[in-house]
């Protein structure tokens, strides 16, 4: 199992895909300082956004579940997550995740990412996501990338939209972020819509196996 190796430290992490500035891998154990440190000083900054965070949630005991929670993920090809680094000295700058993974006749994911406060609005989540969805959607038989945010989150609207995603809907008491039920504006990115938008994204995949299996 590629991410159980990754996550364990006698490998070396591998990369996913590379963007511009930025590239993206599966978490491993030896992230968890730095990810502890960069959600500790992002917190003011990410819970007005997020499901309420767990009295643990940044303690090693917590990302050790977290961990195997992914690989378990991963097995099953429910959710792919990733953390993002930055390329020129690796360091941690936020995730993404493609989860509710459905074939047949769905043949969908929906898409979550995060970043840190020091790192806002420079474009890394861009950069990272602009080389994982055209992988994402190219490389499986999925039709259909999904994504919800708040209607105040004008930044997160600004980002979808320029990747692509369309508007359809408000999905009322969407999800509970912040211990509070919310509506959310909804938005879809198809497979024929990457195909239709010019130029094509630029980006190189690293990794010799496709991110989903």
């Amino acid at each position: 199992m590629v991410f159980l190796r990754s996550a364990g430290q006698a490998a070396a992490p591998e990369v996913l895909v590379e963007g511009d500035g930025v590239y993206a891998r599966y978490p491993a154990l030896g992230d968890y300082e730095d990810w502890a440190r960069l959600r500790e000083e992002s917190r003011a900054f990410l819970t007005p956004w997020e499901p309420t965070w767990a009295p643990d949630d940044l303690a090693r005991a917590s990302y050790r579940r977290r961990l195997r929670r992914y690989a378990r993920d991963i097995r099953d090809d429910e959710a792919h997550p990733c953390f993002v680094f930055r390329s020129v000295d690796d360091a941690l700058l936020g995730g993404c995740t493609f989860s509710n993974i459905r074939r047949g006749a769905a043949a969908s994911c929906s898409l979550g990412y995060w970043i840190g406060a020091p790192h806002k609005r420079r474009g890394h989540t861009f950069a990272a996501l602009q080389a994982l969805i055209p992988h994402v959607m190219g490389g499986t038989r999925l039709n259909r990338l999904e994504a919800a945010c708040l209607p105040e989150n004008i930044a997160s609207q600004q980002l979808l939209t320029k990747l692509g995603f369309r508007r359809e809907g408000r999905a009322r008491d969407y999800l509970r972020i912040a211990g509070v039920w919310r509506d959310h504006l909804l938005f879809a990115l198809l497979r024929s819509d990457i195909a239709e938008r010019q130029p094509a994204p630029a980006w190189q995949f690293v990794r010799s196996r496709a991110l989903f299996f």
